[in-house]
């Protein structure tokens, strides 16, 4: 899907979900990583992951339109158009809408899962102590009884 296709779907979902037309201009950003698309508020335009229609297909492309449309179309009538208006929520029920996009799993967001976890163990007392970062036990000792800190495996 092209941009001029991403244009037309936008225009016939909006006429035919909100019976209203949409005028402005509506393309793929691939430097969207986290989100699915984004309305913009000082141009009004629209803009769309392609990465989300690449993962996930058409069905969830029309569910991120029509939530942006409800932004779209709320926004321009003056009315409650951020998440936390009420609205907002009554329009993307009334439309059949998603409040959020399915999850768009990047290799930066999988290597932050399966990051290590550092453990390390007071000799003394047993206080154990979970790390993200590894730390120097040369350097650092138990902060209940000052004993020394051996790294657990």
């Amino acid at each position: 899907m092209n941009n001029e296709e991403l244009q037309g779907l936008i225009s016939r979902i909006s006429l035919e979900s909100f019976q209203k037309p949409f005028m402005h201009q509506a393309y793929f950003n691939p430097r969207l990583r986290s989100t699915g698309g984004r309305y913009l508020l000082q141009s009004h335009n629209i803009e769309i992951n392609p990465k989300a229609y690449e993962l996930y297909g058409i069905n969830e492309l029309e569910g991120i339109v029509r939530h942006e449309l409800c932004h779209y179309h709320l926004h321009l009538e003056g009315k409650g158009y951020q998440h936390r208006d009420k609205d907002f929520r009554e329009l993307l029920k009334k439309v059949g809408a998603p409040r959020f996009c399915s999850a768009l799993q990047t290799a930066k967001t999988s290597r932050k899962k399966q990051r290590r976890l550092y453990t390390y163990r007071c000799v003394k007392c047993q206080h154990i102590y979970v790390r993200k970062i590894r730390m120097n036990v040369e350097k650092y000792c138990c902060s209940k009884c000052l004993g020394r800190l051996k790294l657990v495996e």
